[in-house]
């Protein structure tokens, strides 16, 4: 069980008393009352990592417009004497059933945004990844070797950038929206232009199993992509390490873009054609597929101005990316 402790500072007028019995009605696991000075009381709450979410936006909604009002999330790595889940009755286990299987047991929203957010920055240590991913990938897919090609995905720079795009869009974020598709672009144009350079000084041979294999589209490819997308959101809302994860979301965008530059690069333009064409598919794809998959879990904006914002923004992405993947299935049925 994962656990998180929730600090809560007020001022002292606040009635703290009434607070915890309120508090009570929420699936906390513990919770201490400290008068850190003559001015501020201070609230710390234990609870699972999965019910964080809703004890947050409580505590938000009921404090935000209070002066001297903060909360502070940690992540508990242990407690003793251990904690013990509350045993629960029959019709409330129904319930709790019912929640999991639709939101799962995973990161706060504000937790999430924050790790999210922070991929989502073109910082020095993100341009060199992309080169060195795509060094690696080069080296792979040249050598048609895939032990090589899947070690360039470990290091899964563009799992970040992708999913920080469906993140924002799923919360109507426009700054998050901006810095995701920077961070995206860049990072393709990065790994385009060093594989167009290697395919331009190197002999490349288009019957590579492993190139070939990345300028035709069949459904399989779909179905690849739609999964790489929801295993990358997965691995941010239940806080899985985002180097597995990033294999799946990595293997739908990195060897199509290093392949399409590569063959740009040696002059086999037709070929690159349909490498692009997998790329296309496969950014669709990814960021459909994340944007309902945190649909699925619950993710929302707090407040019903921003919640109303989000959901134009999703129902028009999900409209995008839905009627460009139906045209871009009919171009591969005409083409392959």
């Amino acid at each position: 069980m994962a656990l998180r402790l929730i600090e809560l500072y007020l001022p002292v007028t606040q009635d703290i008393s009434k607070l915890k019995e309120q508090l009570a009605e929420f699936p906390v696991l513990a919770i201490w009352e400290d008068n850190n000075t003559e001015t501020r009381s201070q609230l710390r709450i234990m609870a699972d990592s999965g019910d964080t979410g809703e004890i947050l936006d409580y505590l938000e909604k009921r404090f935000s417009t209070v002066k001297g009002f903060r909360i502070v999330l940690l992540a508990v790595e242990a407690t003793l004497p251990r904690i013990e889940p509350k045993k629960t009755k029959p019709d409330e286990e129904q319930k709790e059933k019912k929640r999991e299987f639709r939101i799962g047991k995973g990161l706060s929203r504000e937790e999430l945004y924050n790790d999210i957010s922070s991929n989502a920055d073109i910082t020095g240590i993100f341009i060199f990844l992309v080169v060195l991913s795509t060094l690696v990938a080069s080296i792979g897919i040249l050598k048609d070797n895939v032990a090589v090609i899947i070690g360039a995905m470990v290091i899964a720079p563009l799992i970040g950038p992708n999913v920080a795009w469906a993140f924002s869009t799923t919360l109507g974020d426009s700054d998050l929206f901006r810095r995701s598709i920077s961070s995206m672009l860049v990072g393709v144009t990065v790994s385009l232009i060093i594989s167009i350079l290697i395919g331009m000084f190197s002999h490349i041979d288009p019957t590579i199993p492993e190139l070939e294999s990345r300028t035709k589209v069949g459904l399989g490819d779909i179905v690849l992509a739609l999964a790489a997308g929801s295993a990358g959101a997965l691995s941010f809302t239940m806080g899985l390490p985002s180097a597995i994860i990033g294999v799946m979301v990595a293997v739908a965008l990195l060897p199509p873009t290093v392949t399409f530059g590569m063959l740009i690069g040696s002059g086999h333009v037709s070929l690159a054609f349909g490498a692009l064409l997998l790329l296309f598919v496969n950014i669709i794809c990814v960021n459909l597929s994340a944007v309902a998959t945190f649909l699925f879990q619950g993710v929302q904006p707090l407040n019903w101005w921003e919640a109303n914002k989000a959901r134009r923004s999703t129902k028009f992405a999900i409209f995008l990316w839905s009627f460009l993947l139906v045209l871009l299935a009919l171009l591969i049925n005409k083409i392959f």
